[in-house]
């Protein structure tokens, strides 16, 4: 039996993966801030499927959570065979009107986490000649629009990087890139996602199957939704300032997850 661990598991994408994994029968390591509702998960995905589910309580924000995870993703003696870096959030306002320090904080979860996270798991990995690491961006990444579309862009680019010098070894790395999911994301930044299309939302668990299919197949890239897929062929035709302008319109101050 396999183990994989989750960072921002106890909703959105993140709990999606861990419904579909504890479906599929993997023991988890849920990684979250609320101690309550990690154990309350836990308790759910045991009594529904009968796996184990450690739980982890760390914030990303700190070096401490930082280490603790890392700490558990190097254990030897209880591998991890699958990190999905999911822990993230969304800053309100433009470039400006957001603190230096919300905006240290958001590279400090989004980039530096990722970046030390991936590391710890993929060396362990490598040493056993097999693994996976789903690191969590936004199409996003392809809007020039702040700090948070900034921040998963390094994640993309970081990941396929990681991916080809790790080819051949047995371990795969995939940057997952969805649209506008149906979560509590966008409720914690305080955004107004009214006027957000019905056509552009997509649905978590779906989000999290499409993923870990794309990532057995090998991809280093995922964008789970022909849709999306669609808008980003089409946004390589147009000028990177109209886009900005366009990620405007649709409400959002930093772009999709």
């Amino acid at each position: 039996m396999t183990t994989a661990l989750i960072t921002g598991s106890t909703a959105g994408i993140g709990a999606a993966f861990a419904r579909r994994l504890a479906a599929d029968g993997h023991d988890l390591v849920l990684v979250a801030r609320d101690t309550k509702r990690l154990r309350e998960q836990a308790t759910e995905l045991h009594d529904r499927h009968g796996i184990e589910a450690e739980v982890l309580t760390a914030d990303l924000a700190r070096d401490t959570g930082i280490e603790a995870v890392a700490t558990r993703l190097g254990d030897r003696r209880n591998p991890v065979d699958l990190l999905i870096n999911n822990a993230g959030f969304a800053n309100k306002g433009r470039y400006l009107d957001v603190s230096m320090a919300d905006e240290l904080t958001m590279l400090k979860v989004h980039c530096e986490a990722v970046l030390r996270l991936t590391s710890a798991a993929a060396e362990a990995m490598r040493e056993r000649g097999r693994g996976g690491v789903v690191n969590v961006a936004s199409v996003a990444a392809f809007v020039p629009r702040g700090t948070y579309g900034a921040s998963k862009a390094w994640v993309v680019q970081f990941t396929q990087g990681a991916a080809r010098d790790l080819a051949g070894s047995g371990v795969r790395l995939m940057a997952l890139c969805p649209g506008f999911v149906r979560t509590e994301f966008h409720e914690r930044a305080g955004m107004d996602t009214d006027n957000i299309p019905g056509w552009m939302w997509l649905d978590a668990d779906k989000v999290a199957a499409t993923a870990l299919e794309d990532l057995a197949r090998g991809r280093s890239l995922c964008v789970p939704d022909p849709r999306y897929k669609v808008l980003l062929g089409a946004a390589k035709l147009v000028p990177r300032g109209m886009l900005g302008g366009l990620s405007s319109r649709t409400g959002r101050k930093y772009g999709p997850q």
